[in-house]
């Protein structure tokens, strides 16, 4: 179960990280609003998820699935540049992510 919270925080991570984004310094009400409860959640799941899985592992894939999750998002909605080689380098972390899961347990 701490894997699954963990990765739903993840996904957050990445929620919190567009909206700071859109929130323009926090002068926009909806996109401050969001990051704020999203962030909030991200931070209490990485903390639950750290009771039973390794501070660093824990951070380490949290924080790759909310990098990876911001970029591609922010790559399908043309807010930056796609190319390959981002493609490549975001699977690359992804596979990073995959490989911790399965070493963490050894």
């Amino acid at each position: 179960m701490s894997w699954v919270v963990l990765i739903v925080s993840g996904l957050l991570e990445a929620v919190w990280a567009t909206a700071l984004g859109r929130s323009e310094g926090f002068t926009k009400l909806w996109p401050s609003v969001v990051f704020g409860v999203s962030l909030a959640a991200s931070m209490a799941g990485l903390a639950w998820a750290m009771r039973e899985i390794p501070t660093g592992t824990a951070y380490a894939v949290w924080v790759g699935i909310g990098a990876a999750l911001t970029v591609a998002y922010a790559m399908l909605t043309g807010e930056e540049p796609f190319s390959v080689v981002r493609v490549l380098l975001i699977l690359g972390l992804v596979g990073c992510i995959v490989g911790l899961k399965l070493v963490g347990d050894q």
